[in-house]
């Protein structure tokens, strides 16, 4: 959520002459948002501040007015005209805070709904082309045959059925069977032994569940409801990433400002409906309704964010460079960037099989825009009050798109896939899957 009071300033920075209302007009602009949304917010909070002031005064007459009723009651006086003048302040301190209940809805409403505030480094941009390449690791590797895309790969080893995933629940749906569905489960485990021993992140296992509240608070809610899967008659919903619940984990808490950062790698599936992906990925793995992840998530000082953002964005990279992956780091203009974020890297990987690129993480740094909405604090040790922590998140890997790119980048002549040397022992020594031999 962006800092109301911060917009509200009229003092403007004296290194650029721009107020935090003009740079964030500037940024709702160059995201395709529109700019007088900022007037509107400004509008409707002064409303609701003018509603709350007036009923105070109002209250005040009212007190004093209750003094003279009570005075003239003692001294047996007619205290008609003071009894109609408090029913009357009765009615409009009523009226009063009814306006300013409906004004703070709608600010609260509006604010919900506005992006985040872009780091100064994002680059200007309309959309996915206008990404800049930060760099890239590893040479895609050529084929003296003609490379297959994953589920010509899963389907011929008799490993990855669609056909009865869209039986028994629907489209956008797999079964993964045998090696293929214990890869699946070694890359998590690899994943989680690598961010936990080598990168010092505290494992979580997070609800795949959450509340309402929750979702608000990392920003699915209330703009992208659509992509929630909701248990019907509960404030119950099935998680989009685990960055929902390890987010809110410390929800409403203060933090010493000794314990930050503070960084999760947790495990989970993810369910998203792809509300508005209609007719994309269709085939294959890429675009499902369930999905896994390793999701990286910490809680950051402000003075330290963006140092962690790149070093979250490295571990994530770790990933690929272990499995021997071909990818570029892609840094987000402002017309591709998410919601949340301040500042996104997208890590994508090769797909031989599709000849392409494709977003295996994104890493964001949100800055205190979640913080805000969770309302997670820490203490400085120095006192003074408490300030909004900085959240930065990503994945560490998508664990289906890693089975792709394996998959897609590891296979040989005959369809069999030969593994990368690090998942062997998560394979229980198998370096090869192959269509398995029938009697």
């Amino acid at each position: 959520m962006i800092d109301i009071k911060a917009l509200e300033k009229d003092a403007a920075d004296p290194a650029t002459g721009r107020t935090f209302a003009d740079d964030y007009r500037r940024a709702l602009k160059n995201r395709g948002a529109d700019p007088a949304s900022v007037d509107r917010l400004l509008e409707l909070n002064k409303a609701r501040r003018f509603a709350i002031s007036e009923a105070e005064r109002r209250k005040s007459e009212q007190n004093k007015v209750g003094q003279a009723i009570a005075t003239k009651k003692r001294g047996q006086v007619d205290a008609e005209p003071e009894i109609a003048e408090m029913q009357a302040l009765s009615a409009t301190i009523k009226e009063l805070e009814a306006a300013a209940a409906d004004a703070d809805a709608k600010v609260q409403d509006l604010a919900l709904r506005l992006p985040n505030l872009l780091h100064a480094s994002v680059p200007e941009g309309a959309g996915e082309a206008d990404n800049v390449l930060a760099h890239a690791w590893g040479e895609p590797r050529t084929f003296p045959f003609r490379a297959r895309e994953h589920w010509e790969l899963g389907e011929g080893l008799g490993m990855l059925d669609f056909e009865r995933a869209v039986k028994v629940t629907g489209a956008r749906f797999a079964f993964l069977r045998g090696p293929l569905a214990r890869l699946e489960r070694a890359l998590a485990s690899f994943m989680l032994d690598l961010h936990v021993e080598s990168h010092g992140y505290e494992e979580m296992l997070p609800p795949f569940v959450v509340n309402s509240q929750s979702l608000f608070g990392t920003g699915q809610f209330p703009k992208f409801q659509a992509d929630v899967f909701s248990l019907v008659g509960t404030d119950y919903h099935l998680i989009p990433t685990a960055e929902v619940p390890v987010t809110n984990f410390h929800r409403d808490e203060i933090l010493d400002e000794s314990s930050l950062p503070a960084s999760f790698a947790a495990y989970s599936p993810c369910f998203r409906s792809e509300a508005g992906s209609h007719g994309k990925d269709t085939r294959g793995l890429i675009r499902q309704h369930q999905f896994e992840k390793v999701e990286l998530m910490t809680f950051a000082h402000p003075s330290s964010s963006d140092e962690e953002h790149e070093k979250l964005t490295g571990h994530a990279e770790a990933v690929l460079k272990r499995l021997g992956l071909p990818f570029r780091r892609m840094l987000l203009c402002s017309g591709d960037i998410g919601f949340g974020a301040a500042k996104c890297f997208d890590l994508n990987v090769w797909l031989p099989g599709q000849n392409a690129y494709r977003e295996i993480s994104s890493c964001s740094n949100f800055g205190d825009f979640q913080a805000r909405r969770a309302n997670v604090r820490f203490r400085p040790k120095a006192g003074g009050k408490p300030a909004f922590v900085h959240t930065i998140n990503g994945s560490g890997l998508a664990i289906g798109r890693t089975l792709i790119a394996i998959m897609e980048t590891y296979q040989c002549e005959d369809g069999s896939i030969a593994l990368p040397d690090v998942l062997w022992p998560y394979m229980g020594g198998t370096r090869t899957i192959a269509a398995p031999v029938r009697a």
